[in-house]
């Protein structure tokens, strides 16, 4: 079974940085497709970045130029650096991986969430 834990979330200041991990175990072939989700209270979740077979595939409109999602294959792990960050980033965030595209679909695991306060 796959396995996906998530860390690096925190409080921040505006205009901070953070980054997330998100590190796989357990039977991860072919697993080529990873993507972070956030959701705020009293919004909708949302699709922050996409990353297939280590190579970023999307970001949503807001953090451009702000995040990078990247991975490295020998530690099984995808990161999400976020630089000047805003209140308005503040969400809990999930990772999430499938063997398919994960753009217009979840794909089947998520990680257990972890939390990013970024303070005005």
């Amino acid at each position: 079974q796959v396995q996906l834990v998530e860390s690096g979330g925190g409080l921040v200041q505006a205009g901070g940085s953070l980054r997330l991990s998100c590190a796989a175990s357990g039977r991860a072939f072919r697993l080529n497709y990873v993507g972070w989700h956030r959701q705020a209270p009293g919004k909708q979740r949302e699709l922050v970045a996409t990353i297939t077979s280590g190579r970023p595939t999307h970001y949503t409109d807001s953090v451009k130029g702000r995040f990078t999602i990247s991975r490295d294959n020998v530690k099984n792990t995808v990161y999400l650096q976020m630089n000047n960050l805003k209140p308005e980033d503040t969400a809990v965030y999930y990772c999430n991986a499938g063997y398919s595209d994960i753009t217009t679909h979840p794909g089947p695991y998520w990680g257990q969430g972890t939390q990013v306060t970024v303070s005005s």
